[in-house]
């Protein structure tokens, strides 16, 4: 017996089945292209998603004839919104998160409710990334595809429909709508009517790790499942990660670094305060009942290596094709060795967490006729690490405390890289065995929804399991902190030039 985690991200999509302590038996890839139709609007296609969800299914699934799959839990980016007909069909592509096309729909919430108010009822920040805005942004720009919705859903419950014909979206990923009523856990009717959106265009809300349906038995036989498969609500992607890189309570942290690079803390009382909302921290419901998490985030976070790959490091990534390794493990592995005076400001697609500013630009400053490449690399890896301690502290002094890191994603594959974030952090930073912590997260809410546990608790404890420990080279710690003294001033100094181009 297995169960199965899909996480459906930014770039690509990912099916992993476990055993039920935890353990890799079969997982499947693939990618998808961003649609970048102008500078700012990036879209991904509706059908290109569902033909990898369907391929990952396919090839995990054909190796598991002695573990069946009895429960599949689907979790993905947040925020990424699309139209669907009365028959499911897709009526435009996905607005991904880091879309800017949505400012002017953001200006109209800060006049029509104000900040505090949208901060009261959804626990969101108001910025221009939530869901809300992009619907608004459709029912504004394309009343065409608006007029035509039976359903705008965000990418767990269009793919949770396409699975079992039920749309349902769990509370985490419905909060990342800006539409959500995080203290009643329902859609909220003031925002709703404020949008002019009916609520019966959005899916049905249930808790994370709800059996929401059976996989259709058409696609039981496609896919080649030998047995009745549920299939059960996961969770947003960074809370579910949580989830899976085992937190189940405060004082400890997940930083996955992916596509964006995010820090997930959990807490018991939700901190609605009014410095939580000057410094963007969202409060919304977490994978397990009863408890919130925050997210603190840079939207450039692996990201930003894949353009430094893509555009600066050819030579290396020929050499890692005839090396049969991964780019990215070339690219580090030519990093110097020490800080340099040197900084990089990682905003590439504007800023995350804490100013949450559309405007900002990256950049890349102190260059000298000096500066190697080796340099370069190794200060986009100190400027990433930066962007999430400056997150890290504003955290801590928002009360939420943060004493280990569990690091997950593809960034923590690299011992170097943890070991850099590690004494950055002034943190241990702890790497479970499973790096793929959102298909895990999304796999222990599955087996709760079958009964194969009876507790989210019970499931990560058997399912997540601690492989390696990173602690802080103090003399490295202390050269970070004089460091970072300085890159604190990078974003104040650039954000009004950056706004006026």
């Amino acid at each position: 017996m297995s169960l199965m985690g899909i996480d459906v991200g930014t770039s690509g999509c990912k099916a992993v089945a476990f055993d039920l302590q935890g353990r890799i038996l079969a997982s499947a890839y693939r990618d998808y292209p961003l649609v970048q139709l102008r500078e700012d609007w990036v879209e991904l296609e509706p059908e290109g998603i569902w033909k990898a969800v369907l391929e990952v299914l396919r090839e995990a699934g054909s190796r598991l004839s002695a573990d069946p799959v009895t429960g599949i839990g689907v979790s993905s980016q947040g925020e990424t919104v699309t139209a669907v007909d009365e028959k499911g069909n897709s009526l435009c592509n996905f607005i991904v998160t880091f879309d800017n096309r949505t400012i002017e729909q953001a200006s109209f919430w800060e006049k029509r409710l104000g900040r505090e108010a949208i901060y009261r009822i959804t626990g969101m920040p108001l910025h221009p990334m939530y869901s809300i805005n992009k619907i608004l942004w459709i029912k504004e720009n394309r009343p065409d595809v608006f007029k035509n919705a039976s359903r705008f859903p965000l990418v767990e419950d269009f793919v949770i429909a396409r699975l079992c014909g039920e749309y349902a979206i769990d509370f985490t990923l419905a909060a990342r709508t800006m539409a959500f009523d995080v203290r009643k856990l329902c859609w909220s009717a003031e925002i709703l009517e404020a949008a002019g959106v009916d609520e019966h265009l959005l899916s049905r809300v249930v808790p994370s790790g709800t059996k929401v349906g059976e996989l259709h038995p058409l696609l039981r036989a496609e896919l080649g499942f030998a047995q009745t498969v549920s299939i059960v609500t996961g969770g947003h992607d960074q809370p579910c990660g949580a989830l899976g890189a085992g937190i189940i309570g405060s004082g400890t942290a997940m930083n996955a670094t992916g596509t964006v690079d995010a820090i997930c803390p959990v807490f018991e009382n939700p901190a609605f305060s009014a410095k939580m909302l000057q410094d963007n921290y969202a409060v919304y419901p977490y994978t397990i009942p009863g408890l919130y998490c925050t997210i603190g985030f840079n939207l450039t976070g692996g990201l930003l290596l894949k353009w430094y790959q893509d555009t600066f490091c050819g030579m290396e990534v020929q050499k890692a094709k005839e090396a049969c390794i991964s780019a990215y493990d070339m690219i580090l592995a030519g990093m110097a060795n020490t800080p340099k005076d040197l900084y990089v400001l990682p905003h590439f697609v504007g800023s995350g967490t804490p100013d949450l500013d559309p405007f900002s630009k990256g950049a890349i400053v102190g260059l000298r006729i000096s500066t190697t490449k080796a340099d370069v690399t190794r200060s986009i890896i100190d400027g990433i690490n930066f962007e999430m301690k400056l997150n890290i502290e504003r955290l801590r002094a928002n009360g939420i405390p943060i004493r280990t890191i569990h690091a997950v994603g593809g960034g923590a594959k690299s011992d170097a890289w943890l070991r850099l974030k590690a004494s950055c952090f002034g943190l241990p930073v702890l790497r479970p065995r499973t790096r793929e912590a959102v298909s895990l997260g999304a796999a222990v809410l599955a087996g709760c929804a079958t009964g194969s546990f009876s507790s989210v608790q019970e499931g990560v404890q058997a399912m997540v399991a601690i492989q390696d420990s990173f602690e802080p080279d103090e003399k490295l710690r202390v050269l970070y902190e004089e460091k970072f003294a300085k890159f604190r001033e990078l974003y104040p100094l650039l954000a009004r030039f950056n706004k006026s181009i």
